[in-house]
């Protein structure tokens, strides 16, 4: 019976030991996901400013030159 118990705690504590390093591991990929988040805007509103007629509507653009 002893070795029935001591067997359950070791498995007890193997799985805390894996739900603690699985925690590390989402909260590590959550920050990596915002910074991806924050660097996807950076660029889309550099994209924007380099060329709004890309997204713009293109009634609004003006034609070419030679038109």
């Amino acid at each position: 019976m002893e070795n029935r118990l001591v067997e359950l705690e070791l498995r007890y504590m193997q799985q805390e030991q894996t739900i603690q390093e699985l925690n590390e591991i989402v909260c590590q990929q959550a920050l990596s996901i915002e910074t991806l988040k924050r660097d996807f805007m950076t660029l889309k509103e550099q994209l924007m400013v380099m060329a709004p007629s890309v997204s713009g509507d293109s009634s609004q653009e003006e034609p070419p030159p030679h038109y």
